[in-house]
């Protein structure tokens, strides 16, 4: 399995995910364009896609949507609640019928060779949804727009063997940044985004020793920067409660423009 970033970040998403023989993307947030030249650069064609997985209906995951799926008649995954909110996208356009696939988080479902269970997350959207995938023996996951987490969340994203996690801002900067007073409160709340911090806790939760790759996503351009969820992700590894030190976890930051390396599981 292999698990790449085309792009992560508050100005858009899309992350790849496939097997040998099973291709697919969770959230498509950028112009087809940039989701082409990603696919180019792991040896792929749009047309190759079984599937895109849907997180939640904001326009960082969604804006390339409509233009994506509808060229390359990619059928679309998503719960009842994020698949309302892609029809009231006013830019997604008229999607042709049988394309969107309704899901249900909890109940796991086959593409290909590879086997997908979707998972709740807690954000400020209708039906929001993580993504633990499989093939054979090897699992991989993404996890981002997760405003807190608590057992549930930890149980699906035990056993990994790669993980794409959410470390979206530095408290202290979202605090004396230029975010409105109710932008910032919405970020910080139950429904909003994990934290350095708290990504670093929560990678903590899950960590065992076959897990092999760690990448941080979704970096706010505004309240963080790549070095510091790095060091801080680290630092709450070696600091908490776990067998484990930062450096013994190969951690890599996504970049909101850049493809990342592929990591191979």
């Amino acid at each position: 399995m292999r698990l790449c970033s085309i792009a992560s970040g508050s100005s858009g998403n899309c992350i790849y995910v496939g097997s040998d023989h099973t291709h697919l993307l969770v959230d498509t947030g950028i112009s087809k364009k940039r989701i082409d030249e990603g696919l180019h650069t792991l040896g792929i064609k749009g047309e190759e896609l079984s599937g895109i997985l849907i997180t939640h209906e904001h326009s960082d995951h969604i804006q390339g949507l409509g233009v994506f799926s509808r060229k390359y008649g990619i059928p679309v995954y998503a719960t009842k609640g994020t698949l309302k909110g892609i029809m009231e996208y006013r830019s997604l356009g008229k999607m042709p019928e049988g394309l969107l696939h309704e899901i249900q988080t909890d109940t796991d479902f086959l593409l290909g060779d590879l086997r997908v269970h979707p998972f709740a997350i807690s954000h400020d959207a209708y039906e929001p949804s993580g993504y633990r995938i499989a093939c054979g023996e090897k699992t991989v996951a993404v996890a981002t727009d997760l405003g807190i987490y608590d057992a549930y969340t930890v149980e699906n994203l035990k056993n990994l063997d790669a993980v794409l996690l959410e470390a979206n801002h530095d408290i202290h900067m979202l605090e004396v940044g230029p975010y409105p007073y109710p932008l910032k409160r919405r970020v910080m709340g139950d429904k909003g985004h994990l934290s350095n911090e708290l990504s670093g806790q929560l990678l903590c939760d899950i960590l065992h020793d076959k897990l092999q790759h760690v990448i941080l996503g979704h970096l706010s351009k505004e309240n963080n920067y790549a070095e510091l969820a790095y060091e801080t992700v680290k630092l709450e590894v070696t600091v908490g409660d776990n067998p484990y030190r930062g450096e013994d976890i190969p951690i890599m930051v996504a970049g909101r423009d850049a493809v990342s390396e592929a990591v191979t599981v």
